[in-house]
């Protein structure tokens, strides 16, 4: 046996390995001096939601503070809780609340699925210039302004409306739509899906094209027909896409569209029409009690984050896609 193989292993000398967190902290540095025409492109974009959307929730501080017009911005004294005991005990803002859960319910269960349903018929299709044509005819309401489309049903549903021609053409009475409570929910969902649905269905088709072909190949192999190859196969691959405009949806549950309601609803169908948004904005603006508009916003906003962190939960926790 030699001395060489008695000789003890030496170490290798230790390699001068950077800290991880002095990597990380210049990782991002060389990222920004190598790609910083990227990341210009992103500097307007976060000025826009900093000064529209981040700086303006200072001014939520009223809904605590007495404000009045020409005082200050923040108020003039602080009340505490007044004008959120003030609409909670208010009958009125009960009723504009119930309005505001049901055209929001009314809204998602038809305005979600139907782009779903449109997308995965857009796809049977085989005629291109067909296919073309239905997307066209489809995506061109949604590029008509709020105001046109309020212009198009009040024409549409007025008493010498085209509507109201037909019904008394069948031998019936002309019925007026827009002066009646009971008619706002129907004229106002009809509207919103003629309008969303079509632009609603360019994000499902995209997910469509991600499918991979070999899948529905297997499932012909096996025996599955259209119906479940679309069960099987083509629902759970556009899944992730599903859940997370589910969640998007859900954030603007409460926020049920306040310009086509505002052009829409008048005092007779305030019972059916009125929601948190107009109620808001009359109480703001018209009656100028800017304090108690702020509370009732800012009990919105807070039922809009809860719903969009309770529904983010648990489609984590069940179907496993989220926002974060």
């Amino acid at each position: 046996m030699t001395s060489e193989t008695l000789r003890p292993p030496q170490r290798a000398p230790a390699e001068s390995v950077p800290a991880p967190r002095r990597r990380g902290r210049h990782g991002w540095r060389r990222a920004l001096r190598r790609d910083w025409q990227l990341y210009s492109l992103a500097v307007l974009p976060l000025l826009f939601f900093l000064v529209f959307r981040y700086l303006p929730m200072i001014g939520n501080v009223i809904a605590f503070r007495r404000f009045a017009p020409g005082g200050s911005i923040l108020g003039e004294y602080w009340v505490g809780l007044r004008y959120f005991r003030m609409f909670l005990a208010d009958p009125t803002f009960w009723q504009v609340f119930t309005n505001t859960l049901l055209l929001g319910t009314l809204t998602l269960l038809f305005c979600f699925p139907l782009p779903v349903v449109l997308a995965l018929l857009l796809n049977e299709v085989r005629t291109g210039k067909l296919k073309r044509f239905v997307q066209s005819v489809s995506y061109l309401p949604h590029f008509l302004s709020i105001v046109i489309v309020a212009a198009m049903v009040m024409q549409l549903l007025s008493m010498d409306g085209s509507v109201n021609q037909v019904v008394r053409v069948l031998g019936g009475d002309g019925v007026p739509f827009l002066q009646q409570p009971g008619w706002f929910r129907a004229v106002y969902v009809s509207s919103e899906v003629w309008q969303t649905v079509g632009w609603g269905t360019i994000l499902y088709l995209a997910a469509l094209t991600t499918i991979d072909e070999n899948l529905y190949e297997a499932a012909r192999i096996d025996g599955a027909n259209r119906w479940r190859q679309t069960w099987h196969v083509t629902l759970p691959g556009i899944r992730p896409t599903m859940v997370t405009l589910l969640i998007l949806n859900i954030g603007t549950f409460m926020a049920v569209g306040f310009e086509k309601i505002l052009l829409l609803y008048n005092p007779l169908t305030y019972p059916t029409a009125d929601v948190i948004s107009t109620y808001l904005y009359r109480m703001g603006f018209e009656s100028s009690n800017f304090s108690y508009a702020a509370a009732i916003g800012l009990f919105e906003a807070v039922i809009g984050l809860v719903l969009v962190l309770t529904a983010n939960t648990i489609s984590r926790r069940t179907v496993g896609t989220s926002l974060w």
